[in-house]
């Protein structure tokens, strides 16, 4: 199984656009979130993804297939923290396959910083992923925060590989 993480062109901002419909259909199991009158669940401007320097977007192939994304920017919510991994899909079909983790570490790797990966509370199997992947990439070195703020509730794992050996 060949899997790649690529910067995506401008011109990709569609594939991550409808992929973005199937990431929000899995997270309708754990958000509020319903189909608009032309049937999306519509996200907002991709665009900052590809333009401000503090914000990135990576497509993930499996075997040359697209098979998810990951785009990542500043927002945090615990002070000091520089980088967020805001949206991180895989398809249903490469999960369980080690997919995610390879692709998390790789994202980490690009981008050495203090990140924060803050998780939906009751998104249990994400819960686990993070908590697993965070914690055999970095020895068991991360904090683990729960946030409970008006606009976010739920862990956010916290760690810093500016110094640390891929």
């Amino acid at each position: 199984m060949k899997i790649e993480l690529r910067t995506p062109s401008r011109s990709d901002r569609i594939l991550i656009r409808r992929m973005m419909e199937l990431y929000a259909y899995d997270f309708s199991e754990f958000e509020d979130s319903d189909l608009d009158e032309h049937g999306q669940f519509g996200y907002g401007n991709l665009d900052y993804f590809w333009f401000e320097p503090t914000h990135a977007a990576f497509l993930v192939t499996v075997d040359e297939k697209l098979a998810g994304f990951v785009l990542v920017d500043n927002e945090t919510y615990i002070e000091g923290n520089e980088r967020s991994i805001t949206e991180f899909f895989v398809m249903r079909k490469y999960r369980r396959r080690g997919v995610g983790k390879r692709v998390a570490v790789e994202v980490f790797n690009r981008l050495p910083a203090k990140w924060e990966v803050r998780v939906i509370e009751n998104n249990t199997p994400a819960k686990a992923f993070w908590k697993k992947v965070i914690g055999g990439y970095t020895e068991g070195k991360y904090q683990e925060t729960l946030l409970d703020t008006d606009d976010w509730k739920g862990p956010a794992f916290s760690f810093d590989n500016r110094e640390m050996r891929a």
